[in-house]
Formats: C-alpha cells, structure tokens, sequence
C-alpha cells in the first residue's frame, strides 16, 4: 500500500519522496526541553567535607640547567663537564628524591645528534623531568 497524493488514480507507483516533517517536529522538542533541562545540570550538591591538615612540602624540586654550545660543549649549571661526568652527575641527580628538573639549553646551531645524546643519557639514567629552554621569537 502506497501513500499518493489526490490524483491516485492515474499513477500507482508508491510515493519516493520522504517526509522530513515529523523528524523536524521530534528533534524542536527535543531542543526546547534540553534548553529547559540545561540550567538543572549547573546546580552542585552541598557536601559537608571532612577537613584536614598537613605540613606543605618543604622540598621543592631542584632544577638543573645542561647547556650545550655551538661546538657541542657541555655546561652543568653553566660550570663546564665533559661527557664522562655526564653520566655520573645524570645517575646522582635520578636517585634524588624528587628527581631535579633537567632543563636542556643547546644553542640553535648545535648538531642534533649532540642534544638526542644527551636525551639519551638522561633516560637511561632515569630521569622523567626533561625541558627545553628556548627563547621566544622577536617579531
């Protein structure tokens, strides 16, 4: 059974066009009652939480600053190393708790194999706070 128009008669073939109609009607009533429903969502519950103390940390993480210049020299807190104290300081400063923060300075001129060296250095020994200083571009 098809759904014609007035003139059914003449043509029997069932109706190809679909009515988008109740489909509008269903989502503008689902719009008005979200918009009604949205201010309910922004009500909090009040809790009576407990309450508690504790001493703030008084240890904050050290930062250390490995630079790297243009020749591939290493700086430690800008007091020159060679690579053999790399590693050391690197496993000294990975058994701290907490870890210092390793903040990595290599001029833009320097060879990238030098800096993923030295990534590579810090991960083996165990370091998971690395950086890198950059300075922001002038315009």
């Amino acid at each position: 059974m098809s759904f014609g128009g007035f003139n059914d008669q003449q043509n029997n073939a069932p109706m190809a066009e679909i009515n988008v109609t109740p489909m509008v009607d269903v989502m503008l009533v689902l719009l008005v009652i979200f918009i009604m429903a949205a201010p309910l969502f922004t009500h909090a519950i009040k809790l009576d939480l407990p309450t508690a103390q504790s001493a703030p940390s008084d240890e904050k993480p050290q930062t250390v600053t490995v630079a790297v210049d243009p020749a591939g020299r290493l700086f430690w807190n800008d007091a020159p190393i060679t690579r053999a104290d790399l590693n050391g300081r690197l496993a000294t400063a990975s058994a701290k708790q907490p870890q210092p923060d390793i903040m990595i300075r290599a001029d833009k001129s320097t060879r990238y194999e030098v800096v993923t060296d030295l990534l590579s250095a810090a991960q083996t020994q165990g370091l998971t706070k690395i950086g890198f200083v950059t300075a922001p571009r002038s315009k």
